[in-house]
């Protein structure tokens, strides 16, 4: 008689063959990882898919960074309100795609040291460059082009953190904000929806699945 253990840990393994294929495709990962570090962010995202609170974004923002960075090619990012880095994930994996990295600036010292402590575990450390401080300031003092900014910090400075980073993005470069919607706009962010979108030279587009992002691609220069 065969042991109806044995039965049971067959089970168990073809289920877990058919099924970790759905749960990959059920978070909107990638099924067939291209490498080790694809398959480290798949697990750290995994295990830690309820647990971003402390105003991180949705998965679906995420999946949307990271599609938008490697169509796009991108390769010097920034964000704006690193929190505890669920965004920074996305945006730094994409990038370890192309071959870029990140600069990335939160002002809450508790929230900038988790977020360090996530990339590490998610293997996107040297993807990259966390600073600690009040982006108000340190924003406007980034020198060189970008191609990628990413802004989810405070909703009334929007349109001033626009206006530090427009210049500096290449032609073709692109600038997300979090929580807009076509309807008006989260915590008052409908000015800077305005604002955008009044631009000859950026086109502008919203997203609102998720919680709603802005997309403006830059044509060409003012």
């Amino acid at each position: 008689m065969k042991h109806p253990l044995k039965h049971w840990f067959a089970f168990i393994f073809l289920a877990g063959a058919l099924f970790v294929p759905q749960l990959l495709s059920g978070q909107g990962l990638y099924t067939e990882p291209e490498n080790d570090l694809d398959r480290k962010v798949q697990r750290f995202l995994i295990a830690h898919k309820n647990s971003w609170r402390d105003m991180n974004i949705p998965r679906y923002d995420g999946k949307l960074l990271f599609k938008l960075i490697v169509d796009n090619n991108y390769k010097k990012a920034v964000e704006i309100g690193t929190s505890t880095g669920h965004s920074g994930i996305w945006i730094a994996w994409a990038l370890s795609k192309t071959g870029g990295k990140l600069t990335t600036f939160e002002m809450n010292e508790r929230r900038y040291l988790e977020a360090l402590e996530n990339f590490k575990a998610a293997g996107l450390s040297d993807y990259v460059d966390a600073r600690l401080g009040n982006a108000r300031e340190l924003v406007p003092q980034l020198k060189g082009e970008y191609d990628f900014v990413f802004s989810d910090a405070d909703k009334n400075w929007y349109t001033n953190y626009f206006k530090a980073m427009a210049p500096k993005l290449k032609i073709g470069g692109c600038f997300t904000a979090h929580n807009i919607s076509k309807s008006g706009g989260y915590y008052g962010t409908g000015d800077f929806l305005r604002y955008v979108e009044s631009l000859p030279n950026f086109k502008t587009s919203v997203e609102d699945g998720g919680g709603g992002v802005s997309i403006s691609y830059k044509t060409a220069k003012p």
